[in-house]
């Protein structure tokens, strides 16, 4: 296994139109995967953040055509995808889910995102995912030839025992498609991100929509990668662009050895425990 890979941020502009959300997705990829190895989308790829719109945009896993794009696309591409995520249907309900595609085109993890976005800041912005989607209940490491890759979803970052037990299994990359918003995207994304990065000791990259000032929702953009120092090696701006940032997971281990600060947990007065 090499230590060291490139990940491709494919900051997209979204539209209303699935088709051109899913022919566009694919035409980012091609252009990403000539650069790198692994090739991330954002929260909400192939329709807009809209919880009204979620029932109309989903598919189901095996009957999906924007699925099947990312698939015959991981295969020409020879690359790792992980396919930000869409409005997966099942049996009557709807997951903001993520996936991620193997060079071979095979679905290799899936998350569906754990935490929903529930909020009503004041005179700013109220939102409720919960209204359209159902709840994920499983924590996703995916073990791949590049290193081992953690996925979470956009407010799942929030939630610092998530993380904590990605860690703990081993996660070097933690994926986050996410779309935060102009009232909470300026004061906390990116130090989010960066904290996640350095109090679990692996690298971060967080993938965000390109900013549409028409939009209903209006995401915030400024996808980051950041490394196990909490150093933001790559940051976007607000518009539509791709950002690549080497992976090198040597500095994994040697920043753990340096500041052991898993090994120094004091398990016998605390532990978190996954059920």
């Amino acid at each position: 296994m090499e230590n060291k890979f490139t990940v491709a941020l494919c900051q997209m502009q979204v539209v209303r139109d699935k088709n051109e959300n899913i022919k566009h997705a694919t035409a980012m990829i091609s252009e990403a995967a000539s650069n790198s190895d692994m090739v991330i989308l954002p929260e909400m790829w192939n329709c807009p953040y809209d919880v009204s719109l979620f029932p109309e945009y989903a598919e189901e896993r095996d009957n999906s055509p924007s699925l099947e794009a990312i698939s015959r696309a991981a295969i020409e591409e020879e690359v790792y995808i992980v396919a930000g995520s869409i409005p997966e249907k099942q049996q009557g309900n709807i997951y903001n889910s993520s996936f991620l595609f193997n060079p071979q085109g095979e679905i290799i993890g899936v998350h569906r995102k754990v935490h929903l976005f529930d909020i009503d800041v004041a005179g700013k912005i109220s939102f409720k995912e919960s209204q359209t989607i159902t709840a994920g209940n499983k924590i996703t490491v995916v073990d791949t030839d590049l290193g081992k890759i953690g996925i979470c979803i956009c407010y799942d970052m929030r939630f610092p025992e998530l993380l904590r037990l990605m860690a703990l299994e081993g996660a070097q990359l933690i994926v986050v498609p996410g779309a935060f918003n102009m009232t909470t995207g300026p004061d906390h994304w990116k130090p989010l991100i960066q904290v996640r990065a350095l109090d679990n000791q692996v690298f971060m990259a967080a993938v965000s929509p390109a900013r549409d000032e028409n939009a209903s929702y209006v995401a915030y953009g400024h996808s980051i990668v950041a490394d196990p120092w909490g150093t933001v090696l790559k940051e976007a701006g607000k518009g539509e662009t791709i950002v690549y940032s080497d992976v090198d997971l040597s500095m994994i281990k040697k920043i753990t050895s340096e500041l052991p600060l898993l090994e120094n947990r004091r398990s016998d007065l605390y532990q978190l425990i996954k059920k």
